[in-house]
């Protein structure tokens, strides 16, 4: 599977917020969203080809025993699910980020943590971007049969919020998935690049996590490190 980078630092958000962690970032995505804060991984996919064995060993020379898989889109590999039993049989915490399009490659537990990331409408690019992306990101970003089947492992659902139309959409979109996911680990997070629209945005968010009923999930990574890459 190509490999982007691996990295120790702490993971920014959700459940696991703070914990140390190595991350496993691959490179290759099957959506494109306008937003996306890691175009190295989706937009123009760089990297190195490396067998689980060789990622594994990355990993064991880091000192954090909590791994998070990440992409771009890590599930688009065969091989991460071989990876992903590795670490756990070498006594790693494994999660996986995903947009929740994908399957994993193998079936049983393969995950301690599935943290699945919906990507809403107003992630589709603009409807002039090459390679027709406006249309096959539209027609890939959703898929609830997946989302059930993901989370009949532990998991936690993120929603990237930024307009009232996003928190709209994610508020629909949880009621259409009542009964499939534990709505005790939803989260909201505001969409930002930056600590000040961080701030700004998570202000607002807060009061609208509460008056639904779900999590907000502070970015501490952008807060942290400015959203510089490896970190």
């Amino acid at each position: 599977m190509k490999i982007a980078e691996v990295y120790a630092s702490l993971q920014g958000e959700g459940l696991l917020a703070g914990t140390p962690s190595t991350f496993v970032r691959t490179s290759g995505c099957n959506l494109r969203c306008v937003w996306c804060d890691t175009p190295f991984t989706s937009w123009k996919p760089e990297g190195r080809e490396l067998s689980d064995a060789e990622v594994f060993a990355v990993v064991a020379s880091l000192a954090p025993r909590h791994v998070v898989l990440t992409g771009g889109e890590p599930l688009l590999f065969d091989d991460v699910a071989s990876l992903a039993s590795g670490l756990r049989r070498g006594g790693f915490h494994v999660t996986v980020e995903t947009a929740g399009t994908v399957l994993p490659a193998a079936d049983g537990p393969l995950f301690d943590l599935v943290s699945i990331s919906p990507k809403l409408a107003s992630s589709t690019p603009p409807s002039d971007t090459p390679g027709n992306w406006a249309a096959r990101h539209a027609v890939a970003r959703r898929r609830d049969d997946v989302i059930r089947a993901l989370a009949a492992a532990p998991h936690q659902v993120k929603f990237v919020v930024e307009t009232d139309a996003d928190l709209a959409e994610a508020a629909g979109w949880l009621d259409d998935l009542d009964g499939a996911i534990d709505r005790s680990r939803v989260f909201f997070m505001p969409q930002a690049r930056t600590a000040e629209e961080l701030a700004t945005r998570t202000a607002w968010l807060a009061g609208e996590c509460h008056r639904l009923g779900v999590r907000l999930a502070p970015r501490h990574h952008i807060t942290w490190y400015g959203g510089r890459r490896g970190t």
